[in-house]
């Protein structure tokens, strides 16, 4: 039984990774499209505020190094002391 399940398990594998691939490609190209109307990093949590205006919702530091996290409607920014460190859209 387990001979002949064995192929069609192995192709349900490689259509189900190949449909990964091409979600996580889309994620990139969208993400990239975006990029410039997001802040860059190492910019001031002051000049993203002043470029981007007050963030919807502030999440408070945590660990150390601190990282705070800032959302936006288009994108959430996060930052390691007071300087970007990632910016990513929102889904």
């Amino acid at each position: 039984m387990l001979r002949k399940a064995l192929p069609v398990l192995v192709i349900a594998f490689a259509f189900g990774a190949a449909e990964a691939d091409t979600l996580l490609i889309d994620g990139v190209e969208i993400a990239e499209a975006s990029r410039s109307e997001r802040p860059q990093s190492g910019v001031t949590m002051a000049s993203v505020e002043q470029r981007f205006g007050s963030p919807t919702r502030v999440a408070a530091a945590v660990g150390d190094p601190p990282i705070t996290r800032w959302e936006y409607p288009g994108f959430t920014v996060y930052f390691e002391h007071d300087r970007v460190i990632h910016a990513v859209p929102n889904r």
